[in-house]
């Protein structure tokens, strides 16, 4: 799996890197930075609540 942020949608409020802080990070601005591009599987149901949380609709989870 592989996850994608689009940076410009991202609102900053957090919700990614408190559901998942090893693969996501915000920058000075509070906007999200991916960390992990493929996280491991361990990681993925973090990942998918990061998913589920954002408020931007920002982060996406896609098969590759």
């Amino acid at each position: 799996m592989k996850v994608e942020l689009e940076a410009d949608k991202c609102v900053a409020s957090g919700q990614c890197v408190l559901a998942a802080t090893d693969v996501f990070d915000q920058d000075d601005d509070g906007i999200a930075i991916l960390l992990e591009e493929q996280p491991p599987a361990e990681q993925l149901d973090d990942v998918r609540e990061a998913v589920a949380v954002c408020p931007a609709a920002a982060i996406r989870l896609v098969d590759r």
